[in-house]
């Protein structure tokens, strides 16, 4: 995470089937996802002109995240 920064609270999608998914947070500058099953591992952090992009492509279907896990965008 950006130095000096706090993120907002964790988020998950309420498609989540026993924490099978990733969460998510935003900070003034940056969005960042992490693993639900472990998050204390790394998070990816992403500028929010990227997260919006990402957000884009995924609602209309323009990706292969489509894996049948039950984890799916909400919103």
């Amino acid at each position: 995470m950006s130095e000096h920064e706090t993120p907002s609270a964790w988020r998950k999608s309420s498609f989540s089937q026993g924490g099978a998914c990733v969460e998510w947070s935003y900070s003034k500058s940056a969005v960042y996802v992490r693993d639900s099953k472990d998050p204390s591992r790394r998070t990816i952090e992403f500028t929010h002109s990227e997260w919006r992009a990402f957000i884009e492509r995924v609602k209309f279907g323009d990706s292969d995240f489509n894996t049948g896990t039950g984890c799916r965008p909400t919103g």
